[in-house]
């Protein structure tokens, strides 16, 4: 029996947040006169309600704005105000604070907002679907690439022809091992636990970050009294606390918690994700780009890992554009390496970064926690410097694609 073949200018493998992000600015850009297909089997359910929730960048939310997609976002969505910085062990009884950040990159606009994956991704959904992009609940099984088109089986027993596929399926992506993509990179021996407390006080929009001996600590402000946490610990500690009974998992929190926000309580089961390094050598093949964790995983310690997935999406978006605009295919080699260029350098300087920050903060030794303390102290001096951060933070430095500029198409 011969598969359904059917025809698609862009297919995009993957409908998490970059894959549904991506979908919805070529659409919005290019109209009813070019298709965009989402294909990805969790598609058959809403998006899962598992408290997850990402610090999404000045930068990311001036796209969402310009895409339609922000107003259902903003009402579930924390600014994050202010953050402070603390260098220190895990029983010292106090904990300095060596840095802290003003949280506006503009007046009235904060340099990260804090939202429930959830919420994000149903905005997208929405506003794919108003667009006309079309959403598959099927997975990429494989594909083939020629001179003309890709034709990509799907899990459902159809096939698709399209222009331009896009890799969207995260950091094991498939697509990019059948592509022959090779990574470099290396397993941290961490893993980021991950829950969301609620507490007996407010935040007033201060996110937090310890740096402790095992890795960082964050707290990270959500709407109401709560709080989201990214704990990092050595992998098989991790997976021994997430499997402690609640309470004592509560009395491990709390030794780093503190009790600035008064009484808390987890309000959802922690879960564990090992963290790395890993980033493609190429981030393009024949008719075939690479966004997202398929492009680049690096350690959550600056928080910016969603955030480079957006710019990917911003870039590529543009390049996509500005292509089929002029009647070029956005499959072509020349297209591609546009994106490639404007991309891989930023990602490996971003991998570099995060790789030493953790090696600095993620250890012990006194003599380095007396230089970084150091360091940290004179960057809290230096307000020029500090403002850099913030708009590094906010994603709004360097060559920085339209629509993170919050510029349509």
């Amino acid at each position: 029996m011969t598969a359904h073949l059917s025809q698609t200018d862009i297919l995009i493998a993957g409908g998490g947040l970059a894959g549904l992000c991506l979908a919805v600015a070529i659409k919005d850009a290019l109209g009813s006169g070019t298709t965009v297909t989402v294909a990805d089997p969790a598609l058959a359910a809403p998006p899962a309600e598992d408290g997850r929730a990402s610090a999404f960048a000045a930068a990311a939310c001036r796209m969402f704005r310009t895409l339609g997609a922000w107003e259902q976002v903003e009402p579930e969505a924390q600014p994050i105000l202010d953050m402070v910085v603390t260098d220190s062990r895990t029983m010292d009884p106090v904990r300095p604070v060596f840095l802290t950040f003003a949280g506006e990159v503009a007046p009235g606009e904060p340099f990260a907002w804090m939202a429930p994956n959830a919420v994000v991704t149903r905005a997208l959904r929405a506003r794919a679907e108003a667009l006309g992009v079309t959403l598959t609940a099927a997975g990429v099984d494989g594909f083939t690439a020629d001179t003309a088109a890709t034709t990509a089986r799907l899990t459902n027993g159809q096939s698709m022809t399209a222009r331009l596929l896009v890799a969207c399926d995260g950091g094991r992506s498939r697509l990019r091992d059948m592509a022959g993509i090779r990574t470099v990179g290396w397993d941290y021996g961490q893993s980021g636990i991950v829950c969301t407390v609620a507490h007996e006080y407010e935040h007033h929009g201060r996110a937090e970050e310890h740096f402790l001996p095992a890795g960082p600590f964050a707290i990270l402000p959500l709407k109401g009294n709560r709080s989201s946490i990214v704990w990092t610990e050595q992998t098989e500690r991790a997976k021994r606390l997430c499997a402690l009974p609640k309470p004592l998992f509560l009395d491990e929190l709390e030794t780093r918690f503190g009790h600035r926000l008064g009484v808390i309580e987890v309000v959802d089961k922690p879960a564990a994700y090992p963290l790395g390094l890993k980033v493609a050598r190429d981030f393009v093949a024949a008719r075939l780009a690479l966004v997202g964790d398929a492009a680049h995983v690096i350690h959550p310690i600056a928080g910016q890992g969603i955030n480079m997935g957006f710019r990917d999406v911003a870039a590529l978006a543009e390049c996509v554009a500005e292509a089929m605009r002029l009647g070029l295919d956005p499959g072509a080699p020349d297209v591609l390496a546009r994106y490639q260029r404007w991309r891989r350098f930023d990602t490996a300087l971003m991998g570099a970064t995060t790789d030493g920050l953790n090696r600095l903060f993620s250890n012990g030794s006194t003599p380095l926690r007396t230089i970084r303390d150091l360091g940290l102290g004179l960057v809290d001096r230096m307000p020029a410097l500090k403002g850099f951060f913030v708009r590094q933070a906010a994603g709004i430095t360097g060559d920085v694609p339209r629509l993170l500029r919050g510029e349509a198409l």
